[in-house]
């Protein structure tokens, strides 16, 4: 009976082990892109195409966030594993514990709150439209990018470019996104007929669309966390038993 614990506990520790490298691997690769894109960004859109580097700037802090977090992570959990360290293992437990619960949180309040996440984002994203597009570059670039990926004009819709900037030096037009086909001449007769969706509601359909792809993945990913914290925890309190 005892031989087979300690089989159990053998074997989990091994799995515990390298599981954790692979994450901290991971990790790693995602931290070493995410600085390298950030100090070299230029370069980067030169390899990958003619996008601004702001973007790609701005995905490379997201990079490093992640790949700090699996870094630490992994780091915790493999060394805990290894060294049999119980004070590793309540840490690594409780980083998974706190990762898991705001995801929890976070599809709660993106089920429940989407209206209210349309109405902030409309407060703060539509000003930028109606100033800044057709003006900075970088604005400019980042929907250009947006609206012909997803297929989508504005936040909410075309009246989000009434009476920007961009209408009124564009002779009252509309971007070409808003209208169907693409035109250059995108008026406000046009666009209305077209009745592109905006880009809020353009991704929630295309979310919607692939729910079934969307929700493997993160129940996927959630199962991965329960298992590595029942692990974790197995291992914490068969140490006392040593």
């Amino acid at each position: 009976m005892m031989g087979a614990k300690m089989g159990c506990f053998s074997f989990l520790k091994v799995m515990m082990i390298l599981f954790n490298l692979a994450i901290f691997l991971g990790g790693g690769t995602l931290l070493g892109v995410g600085i390298w894109v950030a100090v070299d960004g230029s370069s980067f859109s030169n390899i990958f195409g003619s996008a601004s580097a702001l973007q790609f700037v701005n995905v490379s802090y997201f990079l490093i966030v992640i790949g700090a977090i699996l870094v630490v992570l992994g780091f915790l959990g493999c060394c805990g594993a290894q060294k049999e360290s119980k004070c590793l293992l309540i840490m690594f437990f409780s980083i998974v514990l706190i990762i898991f619960i705001a995801e929890i949180a976070a599809a709660v309040v993106a089920l429940v709150y989407t209206s209210i996440a349309e109405n902030i984002l409309e407060t703060t994203v539509t000003p930028t439209l109606k100033n800044q597009y057709g003006k900075v570059p970088e604005v400019t670039q980042i929907w250009n990018t947006t609206m012909s990926e997803v297929k989508c004009c504005g936040l909410t819709n075309f009246t989000d470019f009434t009476d920007s900037y961009y209408y009124k030096e564009h002779n009252n037009t509309y971007p070409p996104f808003c209208c169907t086909p693409v035109n250059t001449s995108c008026s406000a007769t046009a666009a209305h007929s077209s009745n592109v969706q905006g880009c809020f509601h353009q991704l929630l359909s295309e979310i919607r669309k692939n729910a079934g792809v969307v929700g493997g993945v993160a129940a996927g990913i959630c199962a991965l966390e329960i298992a590595a914290m029942v692990v974790s925890m197995y291992l914490y309190c068969q140490l006392d038993k040593k």
